[in-house]
């Protein structure tokens, strides 16, 4: 059941972490629950803050970003809403409910999503890392031999892959991306994706956070044929973010995400089929902890800050 009632009637739909809202034709309001899914199950015990997290990082990279590729974002606080906010008189949001909706909520305008998720690679991990053993390239992109796991490519890498409705996301080519939303919205996506991934790259690197790989999502506006960068943006849920002190090519590096909830997982007696078990306290502590060195390396501001007055300011 979505955590936000005051919008019941106008509820779309929940993902694996955020409920979708219609507010009037044209718009959106997307809330970043704490949520926490794991090997494409949602689990039960949800991460304190983690929806303000996502939320918040996202407003950052959509600020940075909006001279590369314009964004669907129009607000991000209650009183942005149309028809009024707390204490309008009628209007859709209550005080408590505004409290909740606060630093969690993005309202934005209504597209029609691109059916290709669009991934950006600057380092050899993951899926991408299992394809070239396999193959010796990355979604049929060859790659040098003899790279290491986690190692730095020589160029980004746009590869798109399907959305899946259920299961997992399959890697596809740049032509089977092409079949499904035209050769020449790929080639510009792909030219946008990996400006996008550059730009994240350049500022994260002086707060010592390397961005490996992120997951990007464009939407086109119905009402103009504009492209939109859409979703969340280079978030701990959306990207691989490593330690720049820790890393090591020849390994897998650690995370700030979830990875933590993972490692935990795999010591538990569970088929990863769900319902998937509580987390104690400890993992729940350290997975938040996670969550907000993110928010605080990538943006270079306080979270603390972020809750008690919803902006994004220096860190104190």
């Amino acid at each position: 059941m979505p955590p936000t009632s005051p919008f019941a009637d106008t509820f779309l739909r929940s993902g694996k972490v955020r409920d979708l809202y219609a507010v009037g034709e044209d718009r959106l309001l997307l809330v970043a629950s704490d949520r926490l899914s794991a090997f494409d199950v949602v689990l039960p015990t949800p991460i304190p803050d983690k929806g303000r997290v996502l939320t918040g990082v996202s407003r950052f990279w959509f600020e940075k970003t909006a001279d590369l590729v314009p964004n669907h974002l129009v607000g991000v606080a209650p009183e942005d809403i149309p028809g009024g906010g707390p204490g309008a008189g009628g209007g859709p949001v209550e005080a408590a409910a505004a409290d909740e909706l606060r630093g969690r909520m993005m309202l934005c305008r209504r597209v029609e999503p691109l059916p290709i998720e669009v991934i950006v690679r600057g380092y050899l991990a993951g899926s991408g890392w299992k394809d070239y053993g396999r193959t010796g390239a990355v979604c049929g992109i060859p790659l040098p031999s003899g790279l290491r796991e986690s190692d730095r490519l020589p160029e980004p890498l746009f590869t798109p892959s399907t959305k899946a409705e259920e299961g997992h996301d399959e890697n596809i080519s740049i032509d089977e991306a092409a079949e499904l939303v035209g050769r020449d919205v790929v080639e510009r996506v792909a030219h946008l994706a990996i400006a996008l991934y550059r730009r994240g790259a350049e500022i994260a690197e002086p707060a010592g956070v390397i961005l490996a790989d992120t997951k990007f999502e464009f939407g086109i506006d119905p009402a103009t044929g504009e492209l939109l960068l859409i979703d969340e943006v280079m978030t701990p849920d959306s990207s691989r973010f490593w330690d720049a002190a820790d890393y090591a090519p020849g390994r897998s590096q650690a995370s700030f995400d979830k990875q933590y909830v993972r490692d935990w997982l795999e010591t538990q007696a569970w088929d990863k089929t769900p319902p998937g078990p509580e987390l104690p306290a400890d993992v729940v502590s350290g997975t938040r902890a996670r969550y907000v060195e993110a928010f605080e390396r990538i943006t270079g501001a306080s979270f603390q800050r972020y809750l008690d007055d919803d902006t994004i300011g220096a860190s104190t």
